[in-house]
């Protein structure tokens, strides 16, 4: 059928998959709660991966692996800054934007200036954003104003706020690269780089504009989280470096480049989500889940590689 060749299909049935067996191991009480957590958690997974997802369609060898630590930075700086006052949730924003601005042309004047590769750079820089943070936070937590976290754990019509702004960034990056001409150019320049130069497309304005944006989504994801969660912390951003390639891989994206897989990166965020809380249900270690994400994107980066040779 050709609705199965749909490869942001599969995420959703194995979220689907997930959130069943979840579901009864508990005998269906709570179904509603796990619904409403995976899209609240799914989101913050969703919002980095759609970021991740831009650089990776680039093509092999561009990856973010400074996402963690502008989360972190951008959180630590925006929460500093409104210092629980209220009214202060825009210049929050803005700071937090800000930093993901700084982040992604400092990533990008590293690729292209010094010719590094994009996992080496992004991870130097990535160790400066850290220390940043840590001098910036001084061991402290400062809770976010209350409106602001009122909203970021509020609801609208019955689903989670953040999940909300997860799915209208998910509509605009889908927009971007169906209907724009900025997005052709991405997918050519993913593609086949020396074509897409030689067509005329400024390649190197697409690369510093991607990663940009995923600095940008990092940085927004960052700010969410910590009004979400109460406040800032120095190891919030670190499980969503692995998370944030994994529901990329696992949505359905090229690992190659060149094709990218908008709904497939929501369906395999919630799927993530829901895979720990059916391990949490059975007692499992913490280690097992990265142990498991790891072992399913090695899968599914074999079974791309065999489909890609047979054809």
């Amino acid at each position: 059928m050709k609705l199965f060749s749909k490869p942001w299909l599969w995420s959703w049935l194995a979220a689907a998959a997930a959130f069943a067996v979840t579901a009864a191991l508990t005998s269906g009480r709570g179904g509603g709660e796990l619904a409403y957590a995976a899209l609240s958690f799914g989101a913050f997974a969703a919002i980095v991966g759609l970021g991740q997802m831009l650089v990776i369609t680039l093509g092999p060898g561009n990856v973010d692996l400074s996402i963690p630590a502008t989360m972190t930075l951008a959180a630590t700086l925006a929460l500093k800054a409104m210092g629980s006052q209220p009214g202060t949730a825009f210049l929050g924003l803005g700071i937090a934007l800000a930093v993901g601005l700084g982040a992604g042309l400092a990533n990008y004047a590293l690729i292209y200036l010094l010719r590094l590769p994009p996992i080496i750079a992004t991870l130097a820089a990535s160790l400066v954003y850290q220390s940043v943070a840590i001098w910036s936070n001084r061991g402290l937590r400062i809770k976010p104003p209350t409106g602001l976290a009122d909203f970021a754990t509020g609801r609208f019509l019955g689903l989670p706020n953040v999940a909300w702004v997860g799915l209208a960034l998910a509509i605009v990056v889908w927009v971007i690269l169906e209907r724009s001409v900025w997005g052709r150019w991405l997918l050519a320049t993913g593609q086949n780089l020396r074509v897409a130069r030689l067509a005329g497309i400024p390649v190197e304005l697409v690369r510093a504009a991607t990663y940009i944006s995923v600095a940008l989504f990092s940085a927004l994801a960052g700010y969410l989280l910590a009004s979400f969660s109460g406040g800032a912390a120095l190891n919030m951003g670190q499980e969503y470096l692995l998370m944030s390639i994994a529901v990329v891989v696992i949505g359905g994206s090229s690992i190659a480049g060149g094709d990218s897989n908008v709904p497939g990166v929501w369906g395999a965020a919630l799927f993530m989500f829901l895979v720990v809380s059916m391990l949490n249900s059975y007692g499992a270690v913490a280690g097992l889940r990265n142990v498991l994400t790891g072992t399913i994107i090695i899968a599914i980066v074999i079974a791309a590689s065999t489909r890609r040779n047979r054809a």
